[in-house]
């Protein structure tokens, strides 16, 4: 009998890491794929993407409605509430014999607590890694507390997960997720890509995502448009904020923004192929995504990474840190604009859906009875 493996997914974002691994499962003879989704992907204002997920073929088992129009802290509290309630029924109605999950945010929180006192054994991806600026720093750490499987991006995000208690006989180093799309997913070329989104060709590109830095709730959006306002000669693409404390306001910003100039444009979503198109012709990636150190060195594109959402993380050497004001922000996007390489591959060789798929094969029984691991 085919085991029961249960992904979730609340972002465009995630749900693009994720793709390839869901394939993997969908096709082992091993396992069954069942498929939660939540969050910003059932929002019409960050545009609906769990239609994507379905035109890619695959089938939402259930859907599990989790935000408000508010997202203040206490809003996104709710949310987690909400959450928490909509996937104790979502669970209690596919059993899945594991529970999948991604990363960091609030939405991944319900999906592990609830699981967690339902016992439904959790495997997690991307344990280990710190991220100071955003309170996702302490929701990974504590949903590495509640998974009894640990698949992560570098030795020393391994090393980390086994630093906080985890057995290390549980914890695989089978590198980031991301770079798995890089590697098997065909770009568009410079001209389709330039014809979809409406660019001008003859001018340089930015792409642009900057997300609320939730642990410091600096209004950094605008020292990064004000910045902007000297390249009225490139093409800036931004892609909107998520749903985190303060993204309504950072996307509200960029919408005026846009709407004053001919030379910006901003999408809901590019979804993966375009994202990564997009990355790969970019003259320089910009804002505070994670994307910008993980994915983006891989297309041999240089970052600037601003202010301090991804302070801790380990970084490539074509990453160019700067704080959150217009002219420290200008000279970090001058030395970007310079940069020739190197470009540090540091997250892995992309091979990651069948490292995982293989692991999760040699577990017996993905039900285990955890003990503290002590150094």
């Amino acid at each position: 009998m085919k085991r029961k493996i249960c992904v979730v997914t609340g972002t465009r974002a995630e749900y693009g890491l994720l793709a390839n691994l869901m394939h993997a499962i969908k096709q082992s003879a091993d396992f069954e794929l069942q498929l939660v989704v939540t969050g910003m992907h059932l929002s019409s204002e960050f545009g609906l993407t769990y239609k994507q997920i379905e035109a890619d073929g695959f089938v939402i088992d259930a859907k599990v409605e989790m935000l408000l129009s508010s997202d203040t802290a206490t809003g996104v509290a709710k949310s987690i509430g909400l959450a928490t309630i909509g996937f104790s029924d979502a669970f209690e109605k596919v059993k899945p014999d594991l529970l999948l999950i991604l990363g960091d945010r609030f939405e991944m929180l319900a999906a592990a607590q609830t699981a967690l006192v339902m016992q439904i054994p959790i495997a997690h991806i991307h344990g280990g890694e710190c991220t100071f600026g955003a309170y996702d720093d302490a929701i990974r750490h504590s949903i590495t507390k509640m998974a009894s499987w640990h698949f992560t991006s570098t030795d020393t995000h391994r090393n980390r997960v086994i630093q906080l208690g985890e057995e290390p006989s549980s914890v695989w180093n089978v590198g980031a997720i991301g770079i798995e799309n890089i590697l098997k997913l065909p770009l568009l070329k410079k001209e389709k890509l330039y014809t979809d989104l409406q660019l001008n060709i003859d001018q340089p590109m930015f792409l642009i995502t900057y997300h609320p830095e939730t642990n410091l709730q600096t209004d950094g959006i605008y020292a990064l448009l004000e910045a902007l306002n000297n390249y009225p000669s490139v093409n800036l693409v931004f892609t909107k904020a998520n749903a985190d404390n303060g993204g309504r306001e950072i996307n509200k910003a960029i919408e005026e923004y846009v709407s004053q100039r001919q030379n910006a444009k901003v999408f809901d979503s590019l979804g993966q192929l375009r994202y990564l198109s997009t990355v790969k012709y970019a003259d320089v990636v910009l804002g505070n995504s994670s994307s910008g150190l993980i994915e983006v060195p891989y297309l041999h594109t240089p970052t600037v990474n601003c202010g301090d959402r991804q302070a801790g993380r380990q970084k490539p050497s074509s990453i160019f840190d700067c704080t959150l004001e217009p002219l420290t922000i200008e000279k970090a996007i001058e030395e970007a604009l310079m940069y020739k390489g190197p470009y540090d591959q540091i997250f892995g060789d992309g091979q990651v859906s069948e490292k995982i798929i293989r692991q999760l094969q040699q577990i017996t029984s993905f039900a285990r009875q955890k003990e503290f691991y002590d150094l």
